[in-house]
Order: C-alpha cells, then structure tokens, then sequence
C-alpha cells in the first residue's frame, strides 16, 4: 500500500490516503474516491488544469518513467518541467516536481501532493 497526502490552502487540514500497490488508479482517481478537492476539467491530460506538485517521501528508489506523451507536452507548455527533467525522469529514474493528477499512476511509495 502507498500513503497519499494531500496538502491544499483549500483544504482545512491535510489529509493521507491509502492506494492499493498494484492498481492502475491515477492519482486523480484516488483523490475523487476520498473526496479530495483536486481541480481538474478534462480527465484526459490535455488542458492541464490538475496539475499538482508530487514529493516522493519513501526512502526506496521512486517511480518517475511513467510520464504519458501528453503529460510531457502539457507540463513543457505549462512551463512546470524542463526537456532536462524529463530525460532525468526517463534515464536516471528521478520524478519531476510536477505531474498532472489524471495521468499519474499511484505506485507502491509514499507520497506528498500539493495543490
């Protein structure tokens, strides 16, 4: 299991869930099924409107090549990652600071989001 919090000026309080390892939920998913205010529109990573900032907090070497091809473009275009972080992501397995919630799939790790 992996232990999501959720941190917000919106929110009155943060507030941690836990994700199944193993599922394919992207994070927007879980944040929707507990309720948690994340903003989003499309669902589909094209507008960018749930773009959230995710610290790995497990010790473990973090997940970070699963950037969709869409996430990519939105975030560069967003100007929340660089060329540089994306080939760090992909070759040396270090996350970027930003992800869209509708594309992240929740691993087995602990997670902060911030929105």
């Amino acid at each position: 299991m992996a232990n999501v919090t959720f941190s917000s000026p919106s929110m009155k309080k943060d507030v941690t869930v836990y994700a199944t390892a193993g599922d394919t939920q992207t994070l927007l998913a879980v944040a929707k099924q507990h309720k948690i205010p994340v903003h989003f529109e499309c669902e589909n990573g094209e507008c960018g409107s749930c773009v959230v900032q995710v610290t790995v907090l497990t010790a473990n070497a973090p997940y970070a090549i699963a950037l969709t091809e869409k996430e990519k473009a939105v975030l560069k275009l967003a100007g929340k990652i660089t060329p540089e972080q994306i080939d760090n992501a992909e070759v040396n397995d270090v996350p970027p600071p930003y992800r869209l919630a509708c594309q992240f799939i929740v691993r087995n790790e602990d997670i902060l989001v911030k929105f």
